[in-house]
This record gives structure tokens, sequence and C-alpha cells, in this order.
């Protein structure tokens, strides 16, 4: 690790594709393959997502919608959800957790995961990639993209260089001639006038920084000049930081065709404790409430929770509490979506036993 510049650990930015505009096109078959946008109108207010079908039109988010209609006379406006936006984004970060507790969400629909150190003590953050973003479409029927490298600032811009539904690895032997062939406005830092005033000072990408000075950079751009002459050498110490301590573990299904019996509701239950099950031993956490989740199909949320005196975290232990928690009431409606929960962790009782694993350079 000598032979490298920066310090070096195994960072995921994850990013999902057109994140709202294809959450509609998952629960909206119509809008499949269509140029769709989310948010405001035709007449007014702005664009918040637009669907890759149109941005070939040059239909982009923060975009009058006026403007966008004139681009692509054919665009399809919609209202955003955000409650289902959210529940999608949870699901996904559920996903997340299988593989690493270090999970930094940035939004709705992306977030960096460290995995220098992951619960499967796989060397290949690649690979790990990869797995995350099959595990998301699995859950969620949406695409992912990905990128992967030694920090933060070269995996969020390499998740971009094979968007959609797809992934860029930077190795640390490559990381410096990456950042160098970066046009400066991809740099952390560098808005529209600080990127003018670098291009009067003949900087125009990442190989022109990095033959600046740091005390030219200083000279010029006060406190930044420290920040611009690191990233430019890949050195960038901010670490991967959870937003939260995990306090729950969940699965859920939403159904394409509504539940409206107990009994087809249990044998669904039944396969979502399974689920829960892998999650549990997957993250080595157990917990002592027990909570079922149900959404009709008005969208209406309801819950039912039970709280035990010990840990439990097997679908033969959660189950028949599940079950009682199901025959509480009679399903007042067709139900969308079952979730079950475990909450009161014992996280926060046990000691921290991570397993130290070398650090290998494979990719």
């Amino acid at each position: 690790m000598d032979e490298y510049p920066f310090p070096i650990r195994k960072i995921i930015h994850v990013d999902m594709d057109a994140f709202y505009a294809s959450v509609e096109q998952l629960d909206n078959p119509e809008y499949r393959n269509k140029p769709l946008a989310v948010g405001g109108s035709r007449e007014r207010g702005v664009v918040a997502a637009a669907s890759y079908e149109a941005r070939k039109y040059g239909v982009r988010s923060a975009m009058a919608s006026v403007i966008a209609a004139r681009r692509c006379p054919e665009l399809i406006f919609v209202k955003p959800r955000f409650d289902r936006y959210k529940e999608i984004s949870n699901q996904i970060r559920e996903v997340f957790f299988e593989f690493t507790d270090l999970v930094e969400p940035l939004s709705l629909d992306e977030a960096f995961l460290d995995v220098t150190e992951n619960k499967y003590q796989h060397q290949s953050a690649t690979i790990l990639a990869e797995a995350i973003r099959f595990r998301i479409k699995e859950e969620t029927g949406l695409n992912a993209s990905a990128g992967i490298s030694v920090n933060k600032f070269v995996a969020k811009i390499a998740s971009d260089v094979n968007k959609p539904n797809g992934q860029k690895t930077i190795p640390p032997e490559e990381v410096l001639g990456f950042i160098s062939q970066l046009p400066i406005e991809k740099f952390f830092g560098v808005g529209k006038v600080t990127a003018d005033k670098m291009k009067l000072h003949g900087i125009f990408n990442g190989s022109d920084l990095r033959h600046k000075s740091k005390s030219y950079l200083d000279q010029y751009f006060g406190k930044s000049g420290r920040h611009f002459y690191d990233i430019v050498r890949g050195i960038q110490n901010s670490q991967v930081t959870p937003d939260r301590i995990r306090k729950s573990i969940a699965a859920e299904r939403t159904f394409a065709k509504d539940v409206s019996t107990e009994n087809s509701a249990l044998e669904l239950l039944k396969k979502i404790s399974e689920e829960l099950e892998r999650r549990t031993e997957k993250s080595g956490v157990k917990g002592k409430t027990v909570t079922l989740k149900l959404k009709y199909n008005d969208f209406t949320v309801q819950t039912r929770s039970r709280t035990m005196n010990e840990f439990i975290s097997t679908s033969v232990e959660i189950l028949p509490i599940i079950q009682e928690l199901l025959h509480q009431e009679e399903l007042k409606m067709p139900v969308r979506l079952l979730g079950i929960s475990l909450s009161k962790l014992n996280t926060l009782e046990k000691e921290e036993n991570t397993v130290s694993v070398q650090l290998e350079m494979e990719f």
C-alpha cells in the first residue's frame, strides 16, 4: 500500500437510475418506455426527475416544465409520490445493510457504502457492487448504477460513467490517471465561480490542478487551496459516516395483485419472515419487538406490534407472533403490501465485534 500516495478504503457509491421516474414506470406499466417527467405540470412548475426516454430530448431535473414540454411535446407529467419513493428507498437501505453497516445515505436514491470490511468478508468491492445492484433489482424491480474506488470523491464520479444500469471500478493504480482527466467542474467544492477563476489561472482539468503547488493554491484559493491540493492527489480522508445507529431490521413485499384473505396473507408472511431471518443472520442481530405492517389498497397503513421478553430472530420464533397480530382484527380491505420488522435490537447491548480482514489490492 506504500506505493500509493493516498489512503485506501473500498468505497461504493450506489446511485439509483432516474429514481422517481423509474418508480412511476414500475408502478404504472402504461408509462414504461415513454418520456416521463415527475413534478409540476405542463403549464407550470419544474421537473423533479426525468425518465431516460425524456432525457433523450434534453429534459432534465430542475428544468421549467414549460421548457421541458416544448422540448418533448409527448412528455407525460405525473405528480410526485414521496411516500412511495421513501418506501422503496427504505427497501434499498435494507439491502445495503445486508453487506455493511457503514452506510451513508446522501438522499432517497443514493448512498456511500464502505465495504473494506464487510459482512461477507469478500475481498472484491467490484463483485460486492454487482451483488448489491442485483439485490436491489430483485427487491424493488429497479436498476442501480455504482462507482467503486478508494474514496468517496472518486467513487461518486465513477458511478456516473456507465449509467444507466452499470458500474465502474477505479482501482488504486488508476486513481491518479482518472482524476487527471476530469474537467475541473467535476471536483468537489468547484462551482461556476470557482471554475471560472481556475480557468483564468490555466486550470481546466485535474492534470492542470495537480501541477499547481500547495502555496500557489493557498495564495489564490485561500482555505480551499489545501482541499484542492489533496483531492487531486487522491487524498480524501472523509469517512463513510452512518447517519444513524440501526434501530430495526425489516422485510416487506408489495404485491402486483392485492391480497384479500387472511390465509393468503399468512402464506406470504411466512416467506417474508424467512427473508427477515436471512437478514438478521447476515447482520448478526436479534430483536424483542415484532411489528406487522399492512398497507391497504387505498394506501392507508396499519401496524400491529408485540414485545417479547427475550431476543428473537428466526422465522420459527417470529411467525406465531405475526399470526396472532394478523388475527387481532379482520382485514378491513384488500392489502397491497405486507411487512415484518424487528426492533429493540441487541445491537446497543452487545460489544462491537468486527472481524479484521487484510486489505488486499483486489478491487
